[in-house]
């Protein structure tokens, strides 16, 4: 595979509440860029993303999965992300190193909880959002009610560019309000038909375009002034104002898409190559030390860790964002935070459970390696001569639920405790430690699920079986009425004795009480 240029890179995530069709849509992804030769689902359980036994098992995204696609001579960076708020260390860590997020909605359902949660998080991280509204093939589905909780819930900015003419059973054609075109789709998907808009749909395709115009001028003066002087603009002049506005926030595309049977998700791509920034159009983010990084190839080598996953056959599996410069395979680095110096002796791009050797990579790429000795999830790699250059730690959310954690055989105790720590690795919102109070260990995590799903590992990839409990309540004591108790101490030697005499008064002490300042002793 070759190494492509940071102009040539797009880095995006899939987010969205459960069940909206993530992992369907990347499925269908990476079948419109050749990526695979036939489109897997979750229900058959071959998917490219939920490749986990796990993940097979329940169905479900449990771990994020980074792939790529690509399409017209752009390399897609994609990580499909889980749903649900269980995982979210997982969304956390994934928009702390993409350019984009795609969120995905379900028609039938629209603004979920999942969906406002994986919003907040891009706003946390002033990450431009494209949205996706699929399922509109369900007899149930509601494009208009669902653009209306967007905008009740996220507020201004939400810009209509695709609309469906049939939604529900039979979908399988939207107007492009950008290109004024009809994409009409066979019933397996694939490439559309572009035609002409039908004449019963043109007064609303020119009022819907209209209003998606008045979007795009308001977030750039040179294009409000081209829209005072003309009434309208250019397809060019739209391309221009899509591109500045959703790279700043301006507003947020909504599109069209039936990823099941992979419709739209042609032209969705399409407007991810043209309009999504690249790595290097984003803004600049602030190491510790205040240097400024902008993904330029000219620069030193500076990566981020953001992820590492325990792999079969090939063990700890290191995840990166180069944020400047390139690296070669067999390059020198060294860690900002453990002052290892470590060897990149492979470099790969991954593709679910697959993966591709690259000789090099380029500023903004996404990339994984592996056998490094001491680099850890939120670690920053330099050239040797880089400097030290250290960029911000992921902030991962603290833990919302605690148990006590115990293994059914006592010789499995020190089992477990490797396996917990190689479980942090992986997923730094799992947290465990012993309480010395308490004499248990504990372990704390988003929520009940995740931690099911920390002992469904422990069992099936650890073979150790564990038990919850729940903890101990720490009772401490304290002193609750006056005492007082004296003692006489002797010691005899030959000759005279030596005497000692002790004398204890206690009492209860609150913190709203006065200091004690004289103590009656007997003299």
């Amino acid at each position: 595979m070759k190494a492509y240029q940071t102009n040539e890179i797009k880095n995006i995530a899939i987010l969205g509440g459960a069940k909206s069709g993530k992992t369907t849509l990347v499925e269908s992804m990476l079948f419109e860029g050749g990526l695979i030769k036939r489109r897997g689902s979750v229900d058959d359980k071959n998917t490219a993303s939920d490749y986990r036994d796990i993940e097979l098992e329940r169905q479900n995204s449990i771990f994020s999965t980074v792939l790529y696609t690509l399409y017209q001579n752009s390399k897609i960076n994609i990580i499909d992300t889980p749903g649900f708020d269980d995982f979210v260390g997982e969304v956390v860590s994934t928009l702390k190193v993409v350019d984009t997020a795609v969120v995905v909605i379900n028609a039938q359902n629209g603004v979920e909880v999942g969906t406002e949660i994986t919003w907040r998080h891009a706003n946390k991280n002033n990450t431009p959002v494209i949205f996706a509204i699929n399922h509109l093939e369900h007899e149930n589905s509601n494009f208009d009610e669902t653009i209306a909780q967007m905008k009740s819930s996220f507020g201004g900015g939400i810009t209509v560019v695709q609309y469906p003419v049939n939604a529900g059973l039979g979908f399988n054609s939207f107007i492009d309000l950008i290109k004024m075109k009809m994409y009409k789709y066979a019933d397996d998907g694939g490439k559309a038909e572009i035609l002409d808009i039908p004449d019963d749909e043109k007064a609303k395709a020119e009022e819907m375009q209209a209003a998606m115009i008045e979007d795009l001028a308001a977030s750039d003066e040179a294009l409000m002034e081209i829209f005072f002087e003309n009434g309208t603009l250019s397809e060019d002049e739209m391309r221009s104002g899509l591109k500045t506005g959703l790279n700043t926030r301006g507003f947020f595309p909504v599109m069209c898409i039936n990823a099941k049977h992979d419709m739209g998700v042609d032209r969705l791509l399409e407007f991810i190559v043209k309009n999504a920034p690249s790595p290097d159009e984003m803004p600049a983010i602030t190491t510790k030390g205040g240097k400024e990084l902008s993904c330029k190839t000219s620069d030193p080598a500076t990566a981020f860790v953001f992820k590492t996953t325990i792999e079969s056959h090939l063990g700890e599996v290191i995840f990166l964002k180069l944020y400047g410069g390139e690296i070669t395979e067999g390059m020198d680095m060294n860690n900002a935070n453990t002052s290892t110096k470590e060897r990149i002796s492979q470099i790969f791009a991954f593709c679910g459970k697959n993966r591709e050797k690259l000789d090099k990579v380029y500023a903004g790429d996404i990339f994984a390696t592996i056998k490094l000795k001491n680099t850890h999830t939120s670690n920053t790699l330099n050239s040797l001569k880089g400097g030290d250059d250290e960029i911000e730690a992921i902030e991962f959310p603290n833990p919302k639920f605690r148990t006590a954690i115990k293994a059914q055989n006592q010789a499995d105790d020190e089992k477990l405790g490797v396996a917990l720590n190689e479980m942090h690795k992986s997923d730094p919102t799992i947290i465990a430690g012993f309480s010395k109070e308490l004499r248990q260990l504990i372990v704390e995590g988003q929520g009940e699920l995740h931690l099911n799903i920390m002992k469904w590992h422990l069992e099936n990839q650890y073979n150790i079986s564990i038990e919850f409990h729940t903890p101990k309540i720490p009772y401490r004591e304290t002193i609750t009425r006056v005492s007082q108790a004296n003692f006489l101490h002797k010691k005899q030697s030959g000759g005279s004795g030596q005497f000692g005499e002790v004398y204890m008064l206690i009492e209860p002490y609150s913190e709203d009480a006065p200091e004690p300042k004289k103590f009656k002793l007997k003299q």
